[in-house]
């Protein structure tokens, strides 16, 4: 993690002089622990947003700068880590990819110091926070297009679920069984492993013992993913395999590990738009060969610091109630295309069918455009 560590320490390049004092942006996440695979490209991300938003002027004149600390992808690292940024630092907002364990750590904190949240993971849904607001997808807008499409083109009625034993594995899958048994298919098998659990040989034996038609897991994104692609592919196993948690980023470092498994998201590498051409070629100048896959816990980090100036221009100031009102109204065109968190609290997104290949890549199968998130927290407006 070494090199995390350098990049976190990155200066960040102002484009001369700027007025009064700086705007400082919390960034926690999880430098050690189930997110250190992903960290990386999500530190590049906010050093890459940062230096064009300085570039460009900064915000209302004022310079950007990045606090980022390790939350070490767990709920007690979280709170050391946004009691550092909020009362500490005295960040003017945070903007964090997290496990929905630190999030959910995190929140009372962030409710204490009454300071902007943009959560930019994926995550299980329907968490609500008058301070949050969210850019990544829910299970309304994730799920269907996996389970749709082994019932469809596959043929699946019978499924098993897989996932960590924490917010997210739960939450996904709990929206998943209901999904599939709303649409006429079963849940023959659901098992659980502990978040840091790395031994899946017992839960892939119920598996081989069930016979199901396909497998959908809901991981922690990082490590997780990677142990148990590896040991289903080591049990022989072969049956269509979506992963709700898999980020192109980690397919990437798993080789022919991932060949062939399904999954659902807003962002791909391989998105043919202006922004996400203007994106890569702009990570690619910056960071060149040091460069991390983009993915989806990286590029809506991208996008948040983007949304968070264009809400405080939009307020005339970084007052916190004014911010937080205003973020609801502003959107922003980006590499996923123009993203408002306008859905209650959350963001309607374009969603993409893919299926990992041998080299690591994802080959697009269907895309979903402008797929609602649903009603998240229908007492904060």
């Amino acid at each position: 993690m070494a090199c995390v560590v350098a990049l976190a320490a990155a200066s960040i390049v102002s484009a001369g002089a700027f007025a009064a004092e700086p705007i400082r942006i919390g960034v926690a996440v999880g430098l050690s622990g189930a997110n250190s695979v992903v960290a990386p490209a999500v530190v590049q991300s906010s050093q890459l947003a940062v230096e064009e938003i300085n570039a460009g002027g900064g915000i209302l004149g004022r310079k950007v700068e990045l606090d980022i600390a390790d939350d070490a992808s767990g709920a007690v690292g979280a709170q050391k880590a946004y009691d550092t940024l909020v009362f500490q630092k005295s960040v003017d907002a945070v903007i964090s990819m997290e496990t929905s364990a630190a999030r959910n750590a995190a929140l009372p904190v962030i409710a204490r110091g009454r300071k902007p949240f943009i959560y930019t993971s994926f995550y299980e849904g329907r968490s609500c926070s008058p301070w949050m607001y969210v850019n990544g997808w829910v299970p309304d807008q994730q799920v269907a297009p996996v389970v749709d499409y082994f019932m469809n083109t596959k043929g699946a009625k019978n499924f098993f679920l897989v996932g960590n034993d924490y917010a997210f594995g739960r939450g996904m899958l709990d929206f998943t069984a209901k999904y599939i048994g709303l649409h006429g298919g079963k849940v023959i098998g659901e098992e659980f492993l502990p978040i840091d659990g790395t031994d899946w040989t017992p839960i892939l034996s119920k598996i081989r013992a069930a016979h199901p038609d396909a497998l959908i897991s809901a991981t922690a994104g990082g490590a997780p993913n990677v142990s148990l692609a590896k040991q289903l592919k080591g049990s022989g196993l072969t049956l269509p395999y979506g992963n709700l948690a898999i980020d192109e980023g980690t397919a990437k470092s798993m080789g022919d590990v991932a060949a062939g498994m399904y999954m659902s998201g807003s962002y791909l590498t391989g998105i043919d738009t202006p922004g996400n051409e203007k994106f890569m070629a702009a990570l690619h100048r910056r960071f060149g060969n040091d460069t991390k896959t983009p993915n989806e816990l990286s590029e809506p980090q991208y996008e948040a610091f983007w949304l968070y100036k264009a809400a405080v221009e939009k307020a005339g100031s970084t007052d916190p109630a004014k911010v937080v009102a205003a973020l609801g109204e502003v959107s922003f065109d980006g590499p996923r295309g123009r993203v408002g968190m306008s859905r209650s609290r959350h963001t309607p997104l374009a969603m993409r069918l893919g299926q990992i290949q041998p080299d690591g890549s994802v080959k697009i199968l269907q895309t979903f455009p402008n797929v609602d998130p649903q009603e998240q927290c229908p007492n904060l407006r």
